[in-house]
């Protein structure tokens, strides 16, 4: 094995930038056996490793990562399974720069170790050599529904089903997976090679998962603890109400949220020729929004074959993307017009989109947030010409579950109120978490809150 710099991550193999802008395929390609021993061998094995204390599922890193040294990848992915139901995923989307790579030792005087790509690397070696989870508990003859089959309802029905709990997960849609299949899109997240088989090692713990099931109109929650013999619930329905600027011209054609122009890509396949969902392909796209879903969107418009500009009212230090996703971007030829603003959409006499009007901004003091304020620059309105236009600006929980289960407190942002330390809520036997409970956020957040509602269901089954 060559020498290597200890102080410097190992590379990670990606696709070629213009070669990636016109396809699907999976950008970052991972690390073979070799560059995971070596990466692995960077890791400091510490005796009080911070970084599981930057997990929000708390994976026992140095453990798992001791394994990878051994070349014993079996032991690392059971090590890893012990505390995630989705650690292929994980691997992936997860911003593991602010979390477990974050407070990484190593990355004190040099760069940390590549934790999530390690992940990765392990749960794909584990799914490639037909390794699946085990349950050993005993069955406990207690049924818990488990509403949404996202990465908070994965998580939270893998927990309790290794517990020995009968466990249905009711999805609304007719494909498991919540945001994994239908906001991420396959170049970052592959669905059949990736999500699928995780979500069938969660079915392999005995987990049935029912879809085209809408809680609140196919069957409320009361009627799942009164008249199904359900004993708990959790909800994990996450946040899927797009929010909009209100601005003029948002109604005209050519106008997306981004929840939509996603979700007809990801799950609905539109940018395959053979599927019958089509989306519009704008020859020139502005989306407007910094996150990751801005990101996610822009970058797929991008392979659908347009121009893309990104609208973001702060500059770039303020992007609330990942590093690494607003680097992808500008690798692939994205544009950001930063300290920008929409005022207006304009549309043609057909009603389709013809341009946006935008402001100029500078920062101010810090809001809320901690971020600067941005503030208009009075006189620096200007157009950018484009036929498409992508909302991504953020998303709120639908009310519909809370408005049809009795006792179920809300706040103001819509978004059930739950105890973060074990997920329950004003409904006794009733339990929450993930974006339904703190409004959209990471994946791995969710799973967090799935995890430690798990536990809380337990507890409050175990005391009945």
């Amino acid at each position: 094995m060559p020498e290597i710099d200890m102080m410097k991550k190992v590379p990670v193999r990606e696709q070629d930038p213009k070669e990636r802008a016109k396809n699907f395929d999976e950008v970052c390609l991972g690390y073979n056996e070799e560059e995971a021993k070596q990466e692995a061998s960077r890791c400091l094995n510490c005796k009080n490793p911070l970084c599981v204390s930057g997990c929000p599922v708390s994976i026992n890193i140095p453990a798992f990562i001791q394994e990878i040294k051994n070349g014993d990848y079996k032991k690392a992915s059971e090590i890893i399974a012990e505390a995630s139901a989705l650690p292929a995923v994980c691997g992936r989307v997860c911003p593991q720069e602010s979390q477990c790579e974050g407070k990484c030792v190593r990355g004190i005087k040099g760069e940390p170790v590549s934790i999530g790509k390690l992940e990765r690397f392990t749960a794909d070696w584990a799914r490639e050599n037909g390794i699946r989870p085990q349950v050993s508990a005993e069955k406990k003859n207690k049924k818990v529904a488990v509403i949404g089959s996202g990465p908070a309802g994965l998580t939270c029905a893998g927990d309790l089903a290794k517990m020995g709990y009968d466990v249905t997960i009711y999805e609304a849609l007719h494909k498991a997976g919540g945001v994994l299949v239908y906001g991420i899109p396959e170049f970052r997240l592959p669905k059949d090679g990736v999500v699928e088989p995780e979500i069938e090692n969660v079915r392999a713990l005995g987990v049935t998962i029912k879809t085209d099931y809408i809680i609140g109109k196919s069957e409320t929650i009361d009627e799942l603890m009164e008249d199904e013999g359900f004993e708990a619930v959790f909800i994990g329905s996450g946040a899927g109400l797009p929010m909009f600027m209100k601005i003029p011209g948002e109604q005209a054609l050519g106008v997306y949220s981004a929840n939509e122009f996603l979700t007809r890509n990801n799950l609905m396949k539109a940018y395959l020729d053979d599927y019958d969902t089509p989306v519009n392909r704008g020859k020139k796209t502005v989306v407007v929004g910094g996150g990751n879903v801005a990101m996610d969107a822009a970058r797929t418009a991008l392979r659908l074959g347009s121009e893309v500009h990104v609208v973001y009212r702060r500059s770039e230090k303020e992007l609330p993307a990942r590093a690494e996703e607003v680097h992808h971007a500008k690798e692939e030829g994205i544009l950001f017009d930063l300290l920008t603003n929409p005022v207006e959409i304009l549309s043609d006499e057909n009603g389709w989109v013809k341009g946006i009007r935008v402001i100029r901004m500078e920062l101010g003091e810090p809001d809320e947030s901690g971020r600067r304020r941005p503030v208009e620059v009075p006189g620096s309105e200007y157009e950018i010409e484009c036929d498409t236009v992508i909302m991504a600006l953020g998303t709120s929980p639908n009310p519909l579950i809370s408005s049809t289960t009795k006792g179920l407190e809300i706040n103001k942002r819509r978004c059930i109120v739950a105890d973060e330390e074990n997920g329950k809520t004003s409904r006794e036997g009733v339990f929450a978490g993930g974006d339904a409970v703190t409004g959209a956020a990471t994946v791995i957040l969710a799973m967090g809150a799935g995890k430690a509602a798990a536990k809380g269901i337990d507890e409050y089954l175990s005391n009945r």
